[in-house]
């Protein structure tokens, strides 16, 4: 990301500010999750099948190349 195309780094995260927002959405589940001894099937489920929507709309704005916000 960024490499080859003038940006850094950080200049892409402040402009790709939709996926950081799935990111950090990830991010405080993973977090959140953390704090549990154990999980129910039920919760766990749910974990799964959030993260897996998160991490499909980040690989697919990522593919897309897009800079609008999610």
């Amino acid at each position: 990301m960024g490499e080859g195309n003038g940006h850094s780094p950080v200049d892409d995260r402040r402009v790709r500010t939709g996926l950081r927002a799935l990111i950090d959405e990830m991010m405080n589940q993973l977090r959140a999750a953390a704090g549990h001894d154990a999980w129910s099937e039920a919760e766990r489920a749910r974990a799964e099948a959030d993260l897996a929507r998160i991490m499909t709309q980040v690989r697919d704005r990522a593919i897309s190349g897009s800079n609008e916000d999610v």
